[in-house]
């Protein structure tokens, strides 16, 4: 498994012992992780590349639900 990820597992069963809110954090966690990642290509010239970032980013955050 994937370092980060194993951060992130640990940092979910860190904060709750609910099995159900541990594997929901942890799939909040993943699905942070993947926005900030798609966010560092945003490069902040507002050209079409940038405008596409920011219509992944939204739509991600709109499909999982997560701020």
């Amino acid at each position: 498994m994937n370092e980060r990820i194993k951060k992130l597992h640990d940092q979910a069963f860190a904060e709750t012992t609910d099995y159900y809110a541990t594997i929901q954090k942890f799939a909040e966690l993943l699905i942070k992780e993947s926005i900030g990642v798609v966010n560092k290509r945003y490069m902040g010239d507002n050209n079409r590349e940038d405008f596409e970032v920011r219509r992944c980013v939204e739509d991600l955050k709109n499909h999982f639900g997560v701020e």
